[in-house]
C-alpha cells in the first residue's frame, strides 16, 4: 500500500487538506459578487455565487448521467469556460477529468480513450482544422468503454445541464462527504515526442498560495509507454 507523500516550498502556511469542492465552497462564501471567471471572446461572465452555480449545476447533471466517483469523463476542446465547468463538476464528484489534447489526431485519440477508460466525452465540434466530431464517430466502434458522447454548445450539452433537475442537491453533498483531498481528481496527457503519451494523474491537495505546483508520487508503466502520477497543488483563488 503507497502512502500519500507531498513536497511544499518553503512557506508559513500549510497546504490545506480541502477537495476541490470544498475549496470552491469556502471562496463562494467568502467573495460571492468577485468576478470568477470571464470569456472575452462570448461576453460571459460570472461572479463566484454564479461560478458555484453552474458547477453545482453540472455536477448534479454529471450524476444523474451516471457518472460515479473515479469514473473518468475525458474534456477535448480548447480553452473555454465550458472546461473550466467540467474541471470542476467532475472534481465535485468525484470524477477524474481525462484532458486530451486539442492538437491530437484520431489514432491518438482512440489510444486515449482506451488507455484511460473514457465511458463520457465533452468535445468540442471541431477546432481549427481538426473535425473532433468525424474523428470521434471513426474510433467510437473502437472504445466500448465509451458510452456518451457530448457537444460543447449544442443540444448534447444543454442536454446534460438539464438532467440536473433530477438530482437533488443533498445528492450532490451526500456524494461530496465521500470524498477525499487524496481522490484522483485528474489525468493529462503531455504532448510528447516519441512513442505514445506520457499520462500525469493528479490529485486534489490544495495550497492557500497563489502559484500552482506539483509533488511526484510514484512511476508506472502503461500499456504501450510510461505513465507518471502525480498530485496536483492547486491554488485556492484564480
Amino acid at each position: 500500500m503507497r502512502l500519500p507523500s507531498y513536497a511544499s516550498g518553503i512557506s508559513d502556511v500549510p497546504l490545506l487538506g480541502d477537495t476541490i469542492g470544498a475549496n470552491l465552497a469556502r471562496t463562494v462564501e467568502a467573495y460571492p459578487d468577485r468576478e470568477a471567471l470571464v470569456d472575452c471572446p462570448s461576453g460571459r461572465r460570472w461572479s463566484y455565487a454564479e461560478f458555484g452555480r453552474a458547477v453545482g449545476e453540472l455536477a448534479r447533471g454529471l450524476l444523474a448521467a451516471g457518472v460515479g466517483k473515479g469514473d473518468r469523463v475525458g474534456i477535448w476542446a480548447p480553452n473555454c469556460p465550458e472546461w473550466v465547468l467540467v474541471q470542476y463538476a467532475t472534481a465535485a464528484i468525484g470524477a477524474i477529468m481525462v484532458n486530451i489534447n486539442p492538437a491530437y489526431r484520431r489514432h491518438e485519440l482512440e489510444y486515449v480513450l482506451n488507455q484511460s477508460g473514457v465511458s463520457l466525452l465533452v468535445s468540442w465540434p471541431s477546432y481549427r482544422t481538426s473535425d473532433y466530431r468525424s474523428m470521434i464517430e471513426q474510433v467510437r466502434h473502437a472504445c466500448p468503454g465509451l458510452r456518451r458522447v457530448v457537444y460543447i454548445g449544442e443540444s448534447s450539452w444543454d442536454d446534460l445541464v438539464a438532467g440536473a433537475v433530477a438530482v437533488p442537491a443533498a445528492r450532490l453533498a451526500e456524494r461530496a462527504a465521500q470524498l477525499s483531498c487524496d481522490d484522483p481528481i485528474n489525468i493529462q496527457y503531455t504532448s510528447g515526442t516519441t512513442g505514445f503519451r506520457r499520462v500525469r494523474r493528479c490529485r486534489t491537495t490544495t495550497s492557500s498560495t497563489t502559484a500552482t505546483s506539483s509533488a511526484s508520487w510514484s512511476a508506472t508503466r502503461s500499456r504501450t509507454g510510461s505513465a507518471c502520477r502525480c498530485r496536483s497543488t492547486t491554488a485556492s483563488a484564480w
